[in-house]
């Protein structure tokens, strides 16, 4: 990028810096205040882009506050594609360590499940495995290994993210216990779920390539009495599986 790029670019996400020289109005005359104009349609554009993107954080901050810290962001990380639903990927990392919503350490997960709802609502499509593909012996069933659809994302948090998700939309106040949940897309729109205990790194390893039986090694705390058929019937229900080998 050259140094008059360079300016310009700075210019623009700049609000306090002077008009770039050079520039004109198209009639030979000083460019101030269609550049102004200009900038301010980026800055509102690219504010508006992260409320689509980050809903429920939007919800928790406030719109005043998520304005603002909006501002600090995309100053911070300008866009790197014309693809506005691609922009945004930053922000865990931003809130983690952005001092005025240090109060709120849950944020960055809760970005993460943003990010994860935008992502599989974008993903393509992918045949769901019917349930009547898991009637094999239960050796067969052991060593099968699955394929996991392309919006399907499994996040486990220390806060309890799918109770704060809830609250957003109406929900009661969640308690303090950490949540795993699972983000899949079964019609058009993306579905968010609660996740048993170890059912995360369960579908994790699943996702990873590992048989059934290894799966269920690499998360000890999935019961597999009962929460293993509740987790499968959920993944089935929901279309996480479209293949099983």
């Amino acid at each position: 990028m050259s140094l008059s790029q360079n300016t310009l670019t700075a210019a623009i996400l700049g609000p306090d810096l002077p008009v770039p020289p050079g520039l004109s109005d198209g009639q030979g005359g000083a460019a101030g205040k269609r550049f102004d104009v200009y900038r301010n349609n980026v800055a509102v554009s690219l504010t508006d882009a992260l409320i689509v993107a980050f809903p429920t954080i939007h919800s928790l901050v406030g719109d005043a506050f998520f304005r603002a810290m909006a501002a600090v962001f995309w100053r911070q990380h300008p866009p790197s594609s014309p693809v506005m639903m691609q922009y945004g990927g930053p922000m865990p990392g931003f809130l983690a360590g952005f001092g005025p919503v240090a109060h709120l350490p849950y944020l960055p997960d809760i970005a993460r499940l943003d990010l994860a709802m935008r992502a599989a609502y974008h993903a393509e499509d992918a045949p769901a495995l019917l349930p009547e593909a898991l009637d094999l012996g239960p050796d067969a069933l052991m060593a099968a290994r699955f394929d996991l659809a392309p919006a399907v994302h499994i996040l486990a948090s220390a806060y309890p993210i799918h109770g704060i998700w809830q609250m957003t939309r109406g929900g009661a106040k969640p308690g303090a216990t950490g949540q795993d949940i699972l983000i899949s897309r079964p019609g058009f729109d993306p579905a968010l779920d609660l996740l048993a205990p170890g059912a995360a790194p369960f579908l994790h390893a699943l996702g990873d390539g590992k048989s059934l039986a290894q799966a269920l090694e690499a998360a000890p705390e999935l019961d597999p009495e009962t929460s293993l058929a509740a987790t499968l019937a959920l993944a089935l229900q929901r279309g996480v599986f479209t293949r099983i080998h």
